[in-house]
Protein backbone atom coordinates (compact mmCIF):
# COMPACT_ATOMS: atom_id res chain seq x y z
CA UNK A 1 0.00 0.00 0.00
CA UNK A 2 1.47 3.47 -0.87
CA UNK A 3 0.77 6.27 1.39
CA UNK A 4 1.85 9.30 1.32
CA UNK A 5 1.38 12.03 4.52
CA UNK A 6 2.66 15.88 4.72
CA UNK A 7 3.98 16.02 1.04
CA UNK A 8 5.46 19.38 0.18
CA UNK A 9 7.84 20.33 -2.45
CA UNK A 10 9.32 22.96 -4.20
CA UNK A 11 12.32 24.56 -6.14
CA UNK A 12 14.56 27.28 -4.33
CA UNK A 13 11.71 29.59 -2.47
CA UNK A 14 8.44 28.98 -4.49
CA UNK A 15 6.34 25.47 -3.62
CA UNK A 16 5.04 23.85 -5.74
CA UNK A 17 3.03 20.88 -3.69
CA UNK A 18 1.59 21.73 -0.16
CA UNK A 19 0.59 18.92 2.27
CA UNK A 20 -0.35 16.42 -0.22
CA UNK A 21 -1.65 13.52 1.32
CA UNK A 22 -3.53 9.96 -0.05
CA UNK A 23 -3.60 6.54 0.86
CA UNK A 24 -3.82 3.91 -2.31
CA UNK A 25 -5.10 0.35 -2.23
CA UNK A 26 -2.92 -2.64 -4.08
CA UNK A 27 -4.70 -2.27 -6.75
CA UNK A 28 -6.44 1.17 -7.08
CA UNK A 29 -5.97 3.82 -9.93
CA UNK A 30 -5.97 7.13 -9.06
CA UNK A 31 -6.29 9.83 -11.07
CA UNK A 32 -4.73 13.03 -10.50
CA UNK A 33 -5.95 16.34 -12.65
CA UNK A 34 -5.78 20.16 -12.26
CA UNK A 35 -4.28 23.04 -14.46
CA UNK A 36 -1.00 23.58 -16.01
CA UNK A 37 1.27 24.26 -12.80
CA UNK A 38 -0.65 22.81 -10.08
CA UNK A 39 1.98 20.04 -9.27
CA UNK A 40 0.80 17.10 -10.89
CA UNK A 41 4.13 15.57 -12.39
CA UNK A 42 6.01 17.08 -9.69
CA UNK A 43 4.09 14.70 -7.62
CA UNK A 44 4.61 11.75 -9.97
CA UNK A 45 8.51 12.40 -9.72
CA UNK A 46 8.63 12.41 -6.10
CA UNK A 47 7.10 9.12 -5.63
CA UNK A 48 9.64 8.24 -7.84
CA UNK A 49 12.35 9.39 -6.15
CA UNK A 50 13.45 11.89 -9.16
CA UNK A 51 13.33 14.77 -6.90
CA UNK A 52 13.85 15.68 -3.18
CA UNK A 53 11.06 15.91 -0.73
CA UNK A 54 11.04 18.91 1.41
CA UNK A 55 9.26 17.88 4.33
CA UNK A 56 6.78 15.01 4.87
CA UNK A 57 6.67 11.09 4.09
CA UNK A 58 6.42 8.32 1.40
CA UNK A 59 5.62 4.43 1.97
CA UNK A 60 5.40 1.98 -0.59
CA UNK A 61 5.76 -1.65 0.96
CA UNK A 62 9.33 -2.14 2.65
CA UNK A 63 10.54 1.21 2.04
CA UNK A 64 9.97 4.53 3.37
CA UNK A 65 11.55 8.36 2.07
CA UNK A 66 11.50 11.79 3.80
CA UNK A 67 14.09 14.82 3.61
CA UNK A 68 16.21 13.29 5.63
CA UNK A 69 15.57 9.52 4.29
CA UNK A 70 16.33 9.39 0.63
CA UNK A 71 15.36 6.35 -1.72
CA UNK A 72 16.72 5.74 -4.87
CA UNK A 73 14.95 5.27 -7.66
CA UNK A 74 16.02 1.98 -8.53
CA UNK A 75 15.11 0.45 -4.93
CA UNK A 76 11.78 1.96 -5.07
CA UNK A 77 10.02 -0.69 -8.03
CA UNK A 78 8.06 2.08 -9.06
CA UNK A 79 7.21 2.01 -13.05
CA UNK A 80 6.60 5.16 -14.92
CA UNK A 81 4.86 5.85 -18.06
CA UNK A 82 5.64 8.30 -19.99
CA UNK A 83 3.20 10.55 -22.73
CA UNK A 84 6.28 10.57 -25.35
CA UNK A 85 6.68 6.62 -25.21
CA UNK A 86 10.72 6.41 -24.25
CA UNK A 87 11.36 3.74 -25.84
CA UNK A 88 14.93 2.76 -26.86
CA UNK A 89 15.26 3.45 -30.79
CA UNK A 90 17.50 0.82 -31.70
CA UNK A 91 16.07 -1.86 -29.62
CA UNK A 92 13.32 -4.11 -30.88
CA UNK A 93 10.11 -3.85 -29.19
CA UNK A 94 10.53 -7.65 -27.50
CA UNK A 95 14.19 -6.34 -26.71
CA UNK A 96 12.16 -2.37 -25.40
CA UNK A 97 10.53 -4.42 -22.95
CA UNK A 98 12.86 -7.81 -21.90
CA UNK A 99 15.47 -4.67 -20.84
CA UNK A 100 17.50 -5.48 -17.80
CA UNK A 101 14.47 -8.16 -17.02
CA UNK A 102 14.89 -11.31 -15.33
CA UNK A 103 12.59 -13.79 -16.76
CA UNK A 104 11.96 -12.94 -20.66
CA UNK A 105 8.43 -14.87 -20.22
CA UNK A 106 7.08 -11.92 -18.89
CA UNK A 107 7.77 -9.90 -21.50
CA UNK A 108 6.03 -12.39 -23.64
CA UNK A 109 3.12 -12.15 -21.38
CA UNK A 110 2.50 -8.55 -21.78
CA UNK A 111 3.04 -8.32 -25.56
CA UNK A 112 0.84 -11.16 -26.00
CA UNK A 113 -1.87 -9.33 -23.22
CA UNK A 114 -1.66 -5.70 -25.02
CA UNK A 115 -1.77 -7.12 -28.83
CA UNK A 116 1.48 -6.37 -29.64
CA UNK A 117 2.79 -10.03 -30.21
CA UNK A 118 3.02 -9.69 -33.94
CA UNK A 119 5.00 -6.65 -33.28
CA UNK A 120 8.29 -7.84 -31.38
CA UNK A 121 10.76 -7.71 -34.02
CA UNK A 122 9.92 -4.48 -35.02
CA UNK A 123 11.69 -1.53 -34.18
CA UNK A 124 9.49 1.81 -32.57
CA UNK A 125 9.83 4.10 -35.34
CA UNK A 126 7.50 1.77 -36.91
CA UNK A 127 4.73 1.59 -34.58
CA UNK A 128 2.03 4.12 -34.22
CA UNK A 129 1.66 6.02 -31.40
CA UNK A 130 -1.01 3.67 -29.93
CA UNK A 131 1.12 0.63 -29.60
CA UNK A 132 4.75 2.83 -28.77
CA UNK A 133 1.98 3.09 -25.92
CA UNK A 134 1.09 -0.38 -25.33
CA UNK A 135 4.67 -1.30 -25.38
CA UNK A 136 5.70 1.39 -22.79
CA UNK A 137 2.85 -0.17 -20.67
CA UNK A 138 4.19 -3.54 -21.23
CA UNK A 139 7.97 -2.51 -20.41
CA UNK A 140 6.61 -1.07 -17.07
CA UNK A 141 3.80 -3.99 -16.34
CA UNK A 142 6.73 -6.80 -17.09
CA UNK A 143 9.28 -5.40 -14.26
CA UNK A 144 6.57 -6.61 -11.41
CA UNK A 145 6.22 -2.76 -10.11
CA UNK A 146 4.47 -1.95 -6.89
CA UNK A 147 3.40 1.09 -8.32
CA UNK A 148 2.64 2.37 -11.88
CA UNK A 149 2.81 6.31 -12.55
CA UNK A 150 1.60 7.10 -15.54
CA UNK A 151 1.94 11.13 -16.58
CA UNK A 152 -0.01 11.99 -19.55
CA UNK A 153 0.11 8.64 -20.85
CA UNK A 154 -2.62 9.56 -23.77
CA UNK A 155 -1.83 13.32 -24.56
CA UNK A 156 -0.12 12.85 -27.80
CA UNK A 157 -2.42 10.48 -29.27
CA UNK A 158 -5.28 11.64 -31.17
CA UNK A 159 -8.79 11.49 -30.25
CA UNK A 160 -10.56 8.54 -31.33
CA UNK A 161 -7.20 6.39 -30.03
CA UNK A 162 -7.67 8.01 -26.51
CA UNK A 163 -11.48 5.74 -26.02
CA UNK A 164 -9.76 2.93 -26.32
CA UNK A 165 -7.01 2.71 -25.45
CA UNK A 166 -7.62 4.40 -21.58
CA UNK A 167 -9.23 1.10 -21.04
CA UNK A 168 -7.02 -0.80 -22.43
CA UNK A 169 -4.49 0.47 -20.06
CA UNK A 170 -6.94 0.37 -17.17
CA UNK A 171 -7.84 -3.16 -18.24
CA UNK A 172 -3.65 -4.16 -17.95
CA UNK A 173 -3.33 -2.52 -14.64
CA UNK A 174 -6.58 -4.33 -13.24
CA UNK A 175 -4.94 -7.64 -14.41
CA UNK A 176 -1.48 -6.97 -12.83
CA UNK A 177 -2.92 -6.04 -9.64
CA UNK A 178 -1.08 -2.90 -8.94
CA UNK A 179 -1.94 0.31 -7.82
CA UNK A 180 -1.26 3.45 -10.20
CA UNK A 181 -1.24 7.09 -10.03
CA UNK A 182 -2.64 8.26 -13.62
CA UNK A 183 -1.91 12.00 -14.29
CA UNK A 184 -4.17 13.72 -16.96
CA UNK A 185 -5.46 17.21 -17.38
CA UNK A 186 -8.60 15.65 -19.15
CA UNK A 187 -11.69 15.65 -17.27
CA UNK A 188 -13.61 12.82 -19.11
CA UNK A 189 -10.07 10.65 -19.10
CA UNK A 190 -9.93 11.27 -15.22
CA UNK A 191 -13.39 10.34 -14.84
CA UNK A 192 -13.66 7.44 -16.51
CA UNK A 193 -10.30 5.64 -15.73
CA UNK A 194 -10.30 6.75 -11.94
CA UNK A 195 -11.22 4.34 -9.19
CA UNK A 196 -10.99 7.79 -7.22
CA UNK A 197 -10.23 11.07 -8.11
CA UNK A 198 -7.40 13.95 -7.18
CA UNK A 199 -8.45 17.54 -8.03
CA UNK A 200 -5.33 19.61 -7.40
CA UNK A 201 -5.51 23.57 -7.70
CA UNK A 202 -2.05 25.82 -6.77
CA UNK A 203 -0.60 22.69 -5.66
CA UNK A 204 -3.30 21.50 -3.07
CA UNK A 205 -5.14 18.84 -3.10
CA UNK A 206 -9.10 20.35 -3.20
CA UNK A 207 -10.66 16.94 -3.59
CA UNK A 208 -10.12 13.25 -3.10
CA UNK A 209 -13.09 11.43 -3.78
CA UNK A 210 -14.61 8.57 -6.34
CA UNK A 211 -15.60 10.16 -9.71
CA UNK A 212 -19.36 10.38 -9.13
CA UNK A 213 -18.96 12.23 -5.71
CA UNK A 214 -16.18 14.52 -7.10
CA UNK A 215 -18.36 15.54 -10.49
CA UNK A 216 -22.32 15.45 -8.77
CA UNK A 217 -20.83 17.02 -5.37
CA UNK A 218 -17.99 19.16 -5.71
CA UNK A 219 -16.83 20.71 -2.75
CA UNK A 220 -16.44 24.41 -4.57
CA UNK A 221 -16.20 26.02 -8.16
CA UNK A 222 -13.47 25.60 -8.92
CA UNK A 223 -13.22 21.85 -8.50
CA UNK A 224 -17.15 22.14 -10.52
CA UNK A 225 -16.24 23.99 -13.25
CA UNK A 226 -12.94 21.40 -13.95
CA UNK A 227 -14.87 18.53 -14.34
CA UNK A 228 -17.51 19.62 -16.66
CA UNK A 229 -19.66 22.52 -17.48
CA UNK A 230 -21.54 24.09 -14.59
CA UNK A 231 -23.79 26.59 -14.38
CA UNK A 232 -25.46 28.37 -11.19
CA UNK A 233 -28.66 29.82 -10.67
CA UNK A 234 -29.20 32.36 -7.61
CA UNK A 235 -31.81 31.03 -4.96
CA UNK A 236 -32.66 31.24 -1.75
CA UNK A 237 -32.37 28.42 0.72
CA UNK A 238 -34.65 26.96 3.06
CA UNK A 239 -35.23 24.09 4.77
CA UNK A 240 -32.82 22.23 2.60
CA UNK A 241 -34.13 23.31 -0.35
CA UNK A 242 -33.39 26.48 -2.98
CA UNK A 243 -36.46 28.49 -4.27
CA UNK A 244 -34.90 29.49 -7.96
CA UNK A 245 -36.18 30.93 -11.24
CA UNK A 246 -37.41 27.82 -12.77
CA UNK A 247 -38.86 26.60 -9.15
CA UNK A 248 -37.81 24.84 -5.66
CA UNK A 249 -34.94 22.06 -5.94
CA UNK A 250 -33.50 20.03 -3.44
CA UNK A 251 -29.66 20.90 -2.33
CA UNK A 252 -27.11 19.83 -0.82
CA UNK A 253 -24.93 22.39 1.45
CA UNK A 254 -21.94 22.59 3.08
CA UNK A 255 -22.34 23.19 7.11
CA UNK A 256 -23.53 26.76 7.93
CA UNK A 257 -24.49 27.68 4.31
CA UNK A 258 -27.73 29.52 4.60
CA UNK A 259 -29.73 32.56 2.78
CA UNK A 260 -28.46 33.16 -0.46
CA UNK A 261 -26.49 30.29 -2.40
CA UNK A 262 -25.36 29.36 -6.11
CA UNK A 263 -27.49 26.32 -7.11
CA UNK A 264 -25.12 24.10 -9.51
CA UNK A 265 -26.54 22.69 -12.59
CA UNK A 266 -24.51 20.47 -15.57
CA UNK A 267 -25.77 20.53 -18.67
CA UNK A 268 -27.57 17.03 -18.58
CA UNK A 269 -29.73 18.03 -15.54
CA UNK A 270 -32.67 20.09 -17.61
CA UNK A 271 -34.51 20.21 -20.75
CA UNK A 272 -35.73 22.71 -23.02
CA UNK A 273 -39.38 22.72 -24.12
CA UNK A 274 -40.83 25.44 -27.03
CA UNK A 275 -43.21 27.06 -25.20
CA UNK A 276 -43.33 30.64 -25.67
CA UNK A 277 -46.49 31.38 -22.97
CA UNK A 278 -45.41 29.34 -20.04
CA UNK A 279 -41.87 30.19 -20.91
CA UNK A 280 -38.76 30.84 -18.47
CA UNK A 281 -35.60 31.35 -20.38
CA UNK A 282 -34.53 32.38 -24.10
CA UNK A 283 -31.68 30.97 -26.35
CA UNK A 284 -28.54 32.87 -26.36
CA UNK A 285 -26.68 30.57 -28.66
CA UNK A 286 -26.47 27.13 -29.60
CA UNK A 287 -23.15 25.13 -30.54
CA UNK A 288 -23.76 21.43 -32.62
CA UNK A 289 -21.98 18.87 -31.20
CA UNK A 290 -22.54 15.81 -33.43
CA UNK A 291 -24.80 13.51 -30.84
CA UNK A 292 -26.05 16.38 -28.81
CA UNK A 293 -26.74 20.04 -28.82
CA UNK A 294 -25.30 22.75 -26.30
CA UNK A 295 -27.78 26.24 -25.33
CA UNK A 296 -26.97 28.67 -23.64
CA UNK A 297 -30.29 29.65 -21.96
CA UNK A 298 -30.93 33.28 -20.17
CA UNK A 299 -33.31 33.68 -17.16
CA UNK A 300 -35.40 36.63 -16.51
CA UNK A 301 -33.60 37.29 -13.53
CA UNK A 302 -30.07 37.53 -15.60
CA UNK A 303 -28.54 34.30 -14.76
CA UNK A 304 -27.60 31.98 -17.77
CA UNK A 305 -27.58 28.25 -18.01
CA UNK A 306 -25.69 25.53 -20.34
CA UNK A 307 -28.24 22.61 -21.47
CA UNK A 308 -27.63 19.89 -23.78
CA UNK A 309 -30.68 18.35 -25.67
CA UNK A 310 -30.36 15.21 -28.24
CA UNK A 311 -29.32 16.27 -31.74
CA UNK A 312 -32.87 15.93 -33.20
CA UNK A 313 -33.97 18.70 -30.95
CA UNK A 314 -32.31 22.41 -33.04
CA UNK A 315 -33.85 25.17 -31.69
CA UNK A 316 -32.65 28.72 -32.84
CA UNK A 317 -31.20 31.68 -31.00
CA UNK A 318 -33.60 33.97 -29.85
CA UNK A 319 -36.36 31.68 -29.17
CA UNK A 320 -38.65 31.66 -25.68
CA UNK A 321 -38.25 28.37 -24.04
CA UNK A 322 -39.22 26.15 -20.90
CA UNK A 323 -36.73 24.92 -19.21
CA UNK A 324 -37.35 22.40 -16.78
CA UNK A 325 -35.37 20.36 -13.92
CA UNK A 326 -35.14 16.40 -14.89
CA UNK A 327 -32.85 15.35 -12.63
CA UNK A 328 -34.28 13.63 -9.61
CA UNK A 329 -31.26 14.01 -6.86
CA UNK A 330 -30.44 17.15 -5.20
CA UNK A 331 -27.68 19.34 -6.42
CA UNK A 332 -25.25 21.45 -4.70
CA UNK A 333 -25.59 25.14 -3.62
CA UNK A 334 -22.64 27.08 -2.14
CA UNK A 335 -22.77 29.70 -0.30
CA UNK A 336 -22.60 33.42 -2.28
CA UNK A 337 -19.11 35.09 -1.55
Amino acid sequence: MLKVSGLSLGYGATTVVEDFNIELGDSEVLTLVGPTGCGKTTILHALAGLVPIDSGEISLNSWHADANNLVPPEKRNVGMVFQDFALFPHLTVEENVSFKLSDPARASHWLDLLGMSDFRHKKPSTLSGGQKQRVALARTLAHQPALVLLDEPLSNLDAALKDSLRWEIKTALKTAGVAAIWVTHDQEEALSVGDRIGVLQDGKLIQLADPETCFSRPVNHFVAGFLGDASYIRGMLTNGAVKTEIGEISAVVAEGVQGEVDLMLRPDDMRLLLDSEASNGEILWARYEGATWLYGVALANGDSVQVRTSHEQKIESGQKVLLQLTSTHPLVAFGRD
